[in-house]
């Protein structure tokens, strides 16, 4: 029969842990019209049952609504027999974040912890420095700081250094960004590694120079989605950069996130952890609670 369909649901977290909660599950056949809403418990492989099947009408849209996650949809062909299948991959939504568990001071890679140290100018934060500063920050600021230093620790030139070794000092700390002195053998490492494929040119007319600096290129990373961007400033032999992440569409294509959830609302640095864990297997060494 057209109608006796079955869609079995996989819903997991970015580190594949099966949701903890129940869900709202949203069926529309795209031929026909018709719809349905259910609830769901992921901890039960929950199937979906009464569905229209191929090749007359099976096509569905499927979308799941977690409480504290962000909504993702899929559309769906459904098999005229059998049990067809489908995995749902859910970031979480920043919003429903309840604490964040951060590393100890103690416990960050010898680079960051160099950099933290010698960083007593940092705008907003002037006087702190190493372990003081650290504890100072924000979840949010603290957050996208780990986020690009997973990026920039495991960005590494073809001579074996990477983008991380040649930050000298933080100057501002932005929750999706940070603006740093930075040895002037970054640019040249970043220049010829577009040779390679690594970093390629960038847009850098949204990133505005320091007063007394000038421009001198920016630079991002071929990754599909959670690019690392480097964008240069100099003033005589003074050289600082504007490190980000940018996340483009990545919500949108990593985990097909409904787009109407995302209008409006800018980049959070805990989209960025989701889309490094979940897209390119970086862990930024802390975790998000909800």
């Amino acid at each position: 029969m057209a109608d006796e369909g079955k869609l079995r649901l996989t819903l997991t977290d970015v580190h594949g842990r099966t949701l903890a909660q129940d869900v709202i599950v949203s069926v529309r056949n795209q031929r026909f019209g018709d719809e349905r809403r259910i609830w769901v418990s992921p901890g039960r492989g929950p199937t979906l049952t009464g569905l229209r099947t191929e090749p007359n009408g099976g096509v569905h849209r499927i979308a799941i609504d977690p409480p504290s996650y962000r909504a993702v949809g899929s559309f769906v062909s459904i098999a005229p027999s059998g049990t067809t299948e489908m995995h749902g991959v859910f970031p979480v939504d920043p919003d429903k974040v309840l604490s964040v568990v951060f590393p100890s001071y103690a416990t960050l890679v010898d680079e960051s912890r160099a950099c933290l140290d010698v960083s007593a100018n940092v705008l907003g934060f002037e006087g702190r420095s190493g372990a003081t500063l650290y504890a100072a920050l924000d979840n949010e600021r603290r957050a996208g700081l780990l986020n690009i230093v997973a990026k920039t620790r495991t960005t590494v030139f073809a001579g074996g250094q990477t983008v991380l070794s040649f930050v000298r000092e933080l100057t501002e700390l932005r929750r999706d960004r940070f603006f740093a002195v930075v040895a002037h053998e970054l640019r040249e490492e970043t220049k010829n590694a577009s040779a390679s494929g690594l970093f390629e040119e960038a847009d850098e007319s949204q990133h505005h120079p320091p007063a007394g600096f000038d421009r001198a290129g920016s630079f991002k990373t071929a990754d599909g989605y959670g690019n690392l961007q480097l964008t240069f400033f100099v003033r005589s032999k003074e050289w600082r950069a504007d490190i980000d992440i940018d996340d483009a569409a990545g919500l949108g294509h990593v985990f097909q996130v409904l787009r109407n959830t995302l209008t409006g609302r800018p980049t959070h640095p805990y989209d960025i952890h989701e889309i490094l864990v979940h897209h390119q297997k970086l862990d930024p060494g802390y975790t998000l609670v909800v």
